[in-house]
């Protein structure tokens, strides 16, 4: 896929994700295969006031390149102004969010709200692209509800404005993450525009990452939720659609040397206070359909430290033998 002047190798990339999508876990998914990674969203309004937090966000390594970094706002002035400080960290492109359904964002005129102004998420689109030296992106949502499934419109105006490609997950605002997924749109988006077209939603393996191929003709697939506690879910996607093979779920071994060692990313980049906090959602990802798992996800939601998640490891290989 091709992106401006930036050319993407692969078939599925990490989704941006709150909370989640941080230097850690881009790391790994790289590892495994991702073709590229987006970082957290970050406040268009916390940079032009220069937050620390908003920066720390946007720190990037080459190890998780190609990375972009995406943005969120609702004043195309203050989101072009942030571009320059976006600028500093060398990001390969940027996204600009305009499908976050959480309340927080989308309350305030952000994220998933925009899709009810179309007007003015096109005047976003333009100031950030103007301001901007690499490619921009957009993702969206179908729309903000079923009564106004609007994606086709926010794409076209994604086009016009200078957007490289869009994003769009087949699901409204209103649903939030419950099916079905609307591949309908997104094979009506591509068929439309001229610049790639991304699809996302339940992409979680090598099939179901064929299926959405097939169903819409879309240009490359991001994958979210589909990578929690599941790195390695890029390896299997590039497998399948290359040459068909289906690799299966690592034994649980694996699966749990892999989260170790996830979790001692966090606690090195952020720390061990901070990372053992967030160890412990990461940790019940890991931990999801293993023997046991419901006694050993309790107690990963009280761990402390890396011993204590080493010890619960190796009792889930045991337990798993």
């Amino acid at each position: 896929m091709q992106l401006g002047n930036l050319k993407i190798e692969g078939f599925a990339g990490l989704a941006p994700m709150a909370g989640v999508a941080d230097r850690a876990f881009r790391q790994l998914c790289r590892e495994y295969g991702a073709a590229y990674t987006v970082s957290e969203m970050v406040s268009s309004k916390g940079l032009t006031m220069g937050d620390r937090k908003s920066k720390e966000l946007m720190k990037l390594t080459d190890v998780e390149r190609p990375c972009g970094v995406q943005i969120f706002g609702a004043d195309p002035v203050i989101m072009a102004g942030s571009v320059k400080a976006v600028s500093e960290t060398n990001p390969d492109f940027i996204d600009i969010n305009m499908g976050c359904p959480a309340p927080k964002i989308a309350g305030n005129g952000g994220g998933a709200s925009l899709m009810r102004d179309i007007p003015k998420a096109g005047d976003i689109i333009r100031a950030v692209t103007m301001a901007s030296s690499v490619p921009v992106t957009v993702k969206m949502r179908s729309g903000w509800d079923s009564e106004s499934i609007n994606a086709l419109s926010l794409s076209k105006a994604a086009e016009k404005f200078g957007a490289a490609a869009v994003t769009v997950h087949g699901r409204t605002r209103a649903q939030m993450y419950a099916p079905p997924v609307n591949t309908d749109i997104i094979a009506e988006i591509k068929k439309s525009i001229s610049i790639p077209v991304i699809a996302n939603g339940d992409i979680t393996d090598g099939q179901s990452a064929a299926l959405m191929r097939e169903k819409t003709n879309c240009d490359f697939l991001l994958v979210g939720r589909g990578a929690l506690g599941r790195p390695w879910v890029f390896s299997q996607i590039n497998a399948y659609l290359s040459d068909g093979r289906i690799i299966p779920e690592p034994p649980v071994s694996e699966r749990m040397r892999v989260m170790v060692k996830h979790i001692k990313l966090i606690c090195e980049y952020k720390g061990d206070r901070v990372g053992i906090r967030e160890a412990r959602k990461h940790a019940a990802w890991y931990m999801k359909g293993i023997r046991g798992g419901a006694e050993f996800r309790r107690r990963a939601g009280t761990l402390e430290s890396i011993e204590q998640l080493e010890e619960i490891a190796f009792e889930i290989c045991k337990e798993n033998e």
